[in-house]
């Protein structure tokens, strides 16, 4: 772990993840296949990326602006290592923690489908089905305290952050027992308990809030003297946001204060129908963190393993004052944008390509692998999980709704819209607020 963190390093920038493209490109038709000579692992890789074998043990090249190579880390951690379970990744009770947390985000998920062809939500409802390793591999890495930003697809990171799975199908019912008594909706979550400040619609407006979460850490830390304050906030986006000005604003103000943030970059390839190599001049996103003075990462967003490992880091560089960090988590999403998308801009062997490389499948692998687990203690898991969002949707469906009163609360500091007194009391309730005005 010491090659880890201190690859880290204000002024010290390695390797971008390293690989070779595997997908059959035979008919010609891939879409961003098309628009590669050379070929990579990741099919969002640029052409600029110099790439070599996944996960070789050779030592990455360093470039003044390059990024650590996390592939590089996890093999050399195993290639000098014996067998022995201490030396592995995780034990068994963290990759028992990592799995049940991934399947739950994948069952709730593939339930809310289910239920919304079914009639029972409205509106736009996306889904995170493919991407569960960055929700899970950063966010169980958290304490209650710390602060989860998320954007439209936000039902995952609230689960991964500990909102009950009822609360939040609740809310995607539009119950009074939601998270948010059913005002937000599927694109709102929030929890005051869990510090989860929200799901954000228009892409972009989240990462202020989350800048300014980590502000209130240091603030309470450095002004208020809360020795004890080490809280840290993790901001998520998608690649689409990475050209949005909110963006380039915040990175700058995170780093010229130190704030501990970590900026997930959830970079699945595609914003909405639009190909991230068609829509940005340079699609390594990694890069600019170091053009605003903190680490750049790429990192295998489909290995829950190695996202986990760059987590680690960057939340004890938050931590202990060291500033923010940028990630980039190169992963893929298995449906549509949304449940309202028929998804046929995506070449079908894309696809195929990334569902072979399903983050569930390759941590259960890696667990048989390193007898971490047996069959029936995963399945175990899974029939647990079944059962849980079984009885969320039980427990939505029997739910009430609002009453119709409560559309003005949480919208005005005055629902009345008259305003209130010195009091406190609203002014309309005062027997003389209507004295000498005409009466209609």
């Amino acid at each position: 772990m010491a090659a880890l963190a201190s690859s880290f390093a204000a002024n010290k920038f390695l390797q971008p993840i390293n690989s070779t493209r595997s997908i059959d490109n035979n008919n010609n038709k891939t879409l961003l296949g098309n628009q590669l000579k050379d070929s990579s692992f990741f099919l969002g890789s640029a052409k600029k990326l110099y790439m070599k074998k996944p996960f070789s043990s050779q030592n990455s090249k360093s470039r003044s602006n390059g990024v650590f190579a996390v592939s590089e880390v996890v093999k050399d951690k195993k290639l000098n290592t014996d067998s022995s379970l201490s030396n592995l990744l995780i034990t068994k009770d963290e990759g028992l923690e990592l799995y049940e947390d991934m399947v739950l985000g994948r069952a709730f998920e593939d339930m809310c489908a289910q239920m919304y062809y079914r009639g029972k939500m409205f509106g736009f409802v996306h889904l995170y089905n493919g991407q569960e390793a960055v929700s899970t591999g950063f966010i169980r890495l958290l304490k209650k305290e710390d602060s989860v930003v998320s954007t439209y697809r936000d039902h995952v990171h609230a689960l991964s952050k500990g909102v009950p799975a009822r609360k939040v199908m609740s809310e995607l019912f539009g119950k009074t027992t939601g998270c948010c008594r059913g005002q937000g909706g599927s694109m709102h979550m929030f929890s005051k308990e869990h510090n989860v400040l929200g799901g954000f619609a228009f892409i972009g407006e989240g990462i202020p809030v989350a800048t300014g979460a980590a502000f209130t850490s240091k603030y309470r830390r450095e002004v208020m003297k809360e020795a004890d304050c080490d809280h840290v906030t993790m901001a998520f986006f998608g690649d689409g946001t990475c050209n949005n000005g909110q963006f380039f604003e915040c990175l700058n103000m995170a780093a010229l204060w130190k704030l501990p943030i970590i900026f997930v970059v959830e970079n699945n390839l595609w914003a909405i129908g639009m190909s991230h190599l068609r829509s940005t001049s340079d699609p390594e996103i990694w890069k600019k963190g170091p053009a605003f003075g903190m680490p750049g990462v790429h990192v295998d967003g489909m290995d829950v393993l190695k996202v986990r490992e760059v987590g680690k880091e960057a939340v004890a560089r938050a931590r202990r004052g060291d500033g923010p960090t940028l990630v980039e988590c190169e992963t893929y999403r298995f449906r549509g944008h949304s449940l309202a998308d028929p998804d046929e801009l995506r070449d079908p062997a894309e696809k195929n390509h990334y569902a072979a490389r399903d983050p569930i499948s390759a941590l259960k692998k890696y667990m048989f692998e390193n007898n971490l687990a047996s069959e029936a203690e995963l399945k175990a898991i899974d029939k647990k999980i079944d059962e849980l969002v079984e009885e969320a949707v039980e427990f939505a469906d029997e739910s009430p709704h609002p009453v119709r009163s409560q559309l003005l609360e949480n919208v005005f500091a005055d629902p009345k819209g008259f305003g209130i007194g010195p009091d406190g009391r609203y002014r309309c309730e005062d027997p003389k607020f209507t004295e000498g005005t005409a009466h209609v």
